[in-house]
């Protein structure tokens, strides 16, 4: 292994010595690549391989290619490139090729290859690396879209790329991305043809052996993608793609055509299909935009354009009463009122629309829960608050179980400062199961705490511990306390806990709370304290090393404490921790004996 490693650091010394006689590096610089160079090389030929050694030490040739790039700019010094670089992408290579022949599975070293070669413009070696790649990674399409796309982008080859798609549809017959990436590279390839040939023909020049097909010019190639494409792909969101990229070339119009009847044939109830040729009036029609366009022009012929919009969604509705459609509808209303425009009366009539396609969606019983949500937000911001309470009251009947919708109506309700919120409260409660009521509960007794007497809010807390899960009620007896605390004092949240404290389950902030609150007294009694930590321990003793630690800087640290407790404190942790807690928890002590905790 030695004898290699001195071969591999000989085979450097030529390209070192070029950097020291040009001025590149001194010696002491190429002395420090050298050594660094030799502890690299011998952690790669090791028996036990480390990918992490591979691409140490190919990052570490890359960094030196970057500084002698930054160095030849700085002095001006452009010459000896084969003695240098060269020889430094030639090691890199190697690397990269060795670890992707132990490592084949690693997609991650093989696109750093990739990437290498493409900044360094390796091509020879590039489509090697794809070659290599494809082979192993046939299974991912991504990987043959990139190929091929530096075959037509870079490499300029059109036939390459359609070699590469036509072998990547071998291994992936029904891949919706290949297929619109294949179709997206024939009329690519037909558009540089259209450009050469008018090239040609505007400086008059005899196209001699150049044959420009007719069929291929129009985009015949890519009709026969779209063609068996559409044989083997079933849905409206492929045929939807396909056409946004035929859009993007103006001599597709017979495609687009083509496209679009196949689209609205076999797709007619599809919503997505109604979706499209909705939003298609308003690209059709527009009003030239020149100068002498005034204002109030652009806005007539906006309105007239939504207006037809409307018109095409109206037919939908009618011809696919579904909730899908409807939601396409509100999506497409939505967005128009949320368009900036300095027109009032725009904006008017855009609310008034949106609120019209609503409450036919709503009268159609068809309208989601999120939608819902959506009308009711749009209907307080427009300051229509009692057609909110309305629609909520609406919501609630269609989504009786729905937690958040209960909440959004007792908001509205709450905000309207409205008389039946309590009445509201009790009856969605009774609509809801008890699990998930955590939200309504909380949000009531907020409420009730601005709202209602004393006596009433913690009637309301005592009956939400009965009423709540035993894992939400934990919440509740946190916010019991506090609000027991603050409004009644400390005897009574000391007695309160002593009684919350019989019925588990509890959690850290619940115990956390009762501490902090006793600190808070003048008198803070050590006595007290250790038996809210004993009780917290009690219940997360075996899976919290925070609060054992805690327990331990409260004895050292209180007026009352007692340090000689610390040690048996200790031995408790020690034995009650599980697993891996009991060295974490034996680390933390240790900076705590230090002073670094």
């Amino acid at each position: 292994m030695a004898e290699r490693i001195e071969q591999r650091l000989e085979d450097r010394i030529p390209e070192l010595e070029q950097l020291e006689r040009v001025g590149l590096f001194t010696r002491k610089e190429i002395r420090a690549v050298l050594r660094k160079a030799s502890a690299l090389e011998y952690k790669i030929q090791r028996r036990a391989l480390r990918k992490e050694d591979f691409i140490n030490y190919i990052q570490y040739e890359v960094n030196l290619l970057e500084l002698i790039k930054k160095r030849r700019a700085r002095i001006g010094y452009s010459f000896k490139k084969d003695e240098i670089e060269y020889s430094i992408l030639h090691r890199v290579h190697s690397l990269f090729n060795r670890a992707t022949g132990k490592w084949k599975d690693d997609v991650q070293l093989w696109l750093s290859h990739v990437a290498f070669c493409k900044q360094w413009n390796a091509k020879h070696q590039l489509s090697k690396v794809f070659s290599t790649m494809l082979a192993i990674h046939s299974n991912k399409p991504a990987l043959w879209i990139m190929a091929a796309k530096w075959e037509m982008e870079t490499r300029l080859s059109s036939e390459s790329a359609r070699h590469l798609f036509l072998r990547a549809l071998r291994f992936h017959p029904e891949c919706p991305k290949l297929y619109q990436e294949y179709f997206r590279m024939e009329l690519m390839h037909a558009e540089k043809q259209r450009k050469e040939k008018k090239e040609f023909e505007q400086a008059k020049m005899d196209l001699g052996e150049f044959n420009y097909s007719e069929e291929i010019l129009n985009g015949e190639m890519a009709r026969i993608v779209y063609r068996d494409a559409s044989q083997k792909i079933k849905g409206v969101e492929f045929q939807l793609a396909v056409l946004s990229i035929a859009k993007l070339f103006d001599f597709t119009q017979d495609l687009q055509k083509e496209i679009l009847e196949s689209l609205q044939a076999r797709y007619a109830d599809d919503p997505l299909t109604w979706d499209y040729m909705a939003r298609r009036e308003l690209e059709l029609g527009s009003l030239p935009a020149t100068e002498q366009t005034t204002k109030q022009e652009k806005v007539s012929d906006m309105a007239q354009r939504e207006e037809r919009c409307c018109a095409v969604f109206d037919e939908a509705v009618r011809a696919v009463p579904t909730e899908n459609m409807w939601k396409c509808y509100i999506t497409f209303c939505l967005e128009r009122y949320n368009r900036k425009t300095n027109s009032a009366e725009l904006k008017q009539k855009r609310l008034e629309r949106t609120l019209s396609v609503f409450s036919k969606a709503h009268e159609s019983s068809l309208l989601s829960e999120a939608l819902y949500k959506q009308w009711l937000q749009l209907l307080l911001d427009s300051n229509l608050s009692e057609k909110a309470v309305e629609v909520a009251e609406a919501a609630t009947r269609h989504f009786s179980q729905s937690v958040e919708i209960w909440q959004m109506r007792l908001q509205v309700l709450i905000q309207l400062k409205r008389d039946d919120v309590t009445q509201c409260f009790e009856e969605a409660i009774k609509h809801v199961k008890s699990k998930g009521t955590l939200p309504l509960w909380t949000l009531w007794v907020e409420w009730s705490e601005g709202m209602n007497s004393k006596e009433d809010t913690e009637a309301l807390y005592q009956r939400s511990l009965h009423a709540t899960t035993p894992t939400e009620s934990v919440t509740m007896k946190e916010m019991y306390l506090d609000w027991t605390y603050r409004n009644r004092g400390y005897k009574k949240v000391k007695r309160l806990f002593t009684s919350l404290c019989e019925n588990r389950p509890f959690s850290l902030d619940f115990f956390r709370k009762m501490i902090q609150i006793e600190k808070e007294q003048e008198s803070c009694r050590m006595l007290h304290l250790r038996e809210y930590y004993e009780r917290a321990l009690r219940e997360f003793g075996s899976t919290n090393t925070d609060f054992w630690l805690e327990y331990i800087k409260e004895e050292l640290s209180h007026p009352q404490g007692k340090p000689e407790n610390c040690g048996s404190i200790h031995w408790r942790a020690m034995k009650m921790l599980q697993g891996d807690l009991v060295e974490d928890f034996v680390s933390k002590y240790t900076l705590l004996q230090t002073g670094h905790l």
